[in-house]
C-alpha cells in the first residue's frame, strides 16, 4: 500500500485529499503544519509528500529544503501561488510537481500516479546495489556479501538491511521498518518483530567478522548502519 503524507492547514482541503486518498487504496497520514512534517517523515517512510506552501511556523519552502537534506520521496506541491517565479522556485528547490489551487481530484490523483511512476522507474534505474563496511547488497539478485562472502538472508531481513543502507547514516524507527517491509500500518507489538529480525541479522555478520558492529540500536528510537 501507498503511502502519502498530506500537509495541508485547511481542515477540509486535508479532509478532502484524506478521504479521496484513502477510498483509492493508499494510506495516509495527515499533516496540519511544518513542524509535524519531521515527526511523521521520522516515523514512516512515505511514498510521497503532498505539500502546501503556507503553512505556520515552517512555510513548505523550508519544508522542502528540510526533506532534501536526507530523502529523495517525491513532493508534489499544493498552492494557491499561482505566479510562474513561485512555481520555479519550488521546483528548482527540489519538488517534483506543482498542482494549483483550485484542483481537479481526478487530475491531481493521475499527476500522483505519473509521480510514483516515474519514482519507481528511476530507484530501479539508479541502485541496483549498496555498499557499507564490507557489506555488498545486490537488489536485483537480491543477494547479500559481508567480505566477498555470501549471507543467506530471509525476504524480511534482507529487506530491512536494503532499507538500512538506502541511508546509511539516518536512525530508522522501529515502526518506521515494520510499515515499509511489511507494507502494512505498524501496530502494538510489531516492534518486536522488527527486534527479532535485526538480532537474526546481527547474528548473521558476527558469524562472519565477529569482532565488528554493523547495525546500532539508537534507544528510545530505532536502528541505523554502524558507521565507526
Amino acid at each position: 500500500m501507498r503511502k502519502v503524507l498530506i500537509v495541508e492547514d485547511d481542515n477540509d482541503i486535508n479532509k478532502l485529499l484524506s478521504e479521496f486518498l484513502i477510498a483509492e487504496g493508499y494510506f495516509v497520514r495527515s499533516a496540519f503544519s511544518g513542524t509535524e512534517v519531521q515527526f511523521y517523515t521520522d516515523q514512516t517512510q512515505f511514498d510521497l509528500i503532498l505539500l502546501d506552501l503556507m503553512l505556520p511556523g515552517i512555510n513548505g519552502e523550508e519544508i522542502i529544503q528540510v526533506i532534501r537534506r536526507n530523502e529523495q520521496t517525491p513532493i508534489i506541491v499544493i498552492s494557491a501561488k499561482s505566479d510562474k517565479e513561485t512555481k520555479i522556485e519550488v521546483l528548482k528547490s527540489g519538488a517534483d510537481d506543482f498542482v494549483t489551487k483550485p484542483f481537479d481530484l481526478d487530475i491531481l490523483l493521475a499527476r500522483i500516479e505519473a509521480t510514483l511512476r516515474r519514482s519507481v522507474a528511476q530507484s530501479s534505474e539508479t541502485i541496483s546495489e549498496f555498499t557499507h563496511k564490507g557489506i555488498l547488497l545486490q537488489t536485483e539478485s537480491r543477494k547479500v556479501y559481508l567480505n566477498k562472502q555470501p549471507l543467506k538472508l530471509t525476504n524480511f531481513e534482507f529487506d530491512i538491511l536494503a532499507l538500512l543502507l538506502s541511508n546509511p547514516k539516518k536512525v530508522f524507527t522501529k515502526s518506521n521498518i515494520f510499515e515499509s517491509v511489511w507494507q502494512e500500518e505498524s501496530l502494538v507489538g510489531d516492534d518486536g518483530t522488527v527486534s527479532v529480525h535485526i538480532s537474526h541479522l546481527r547474528t548473521k555478520f558476527s558469524k562472519i567478522s565477529p569482532d565488528n558492529a554493523y547495525i546500532d540500536t539508537v534507544w528510545g528510537i530505532g536502528f541505523k548502519m554502524n558507521d565507526d
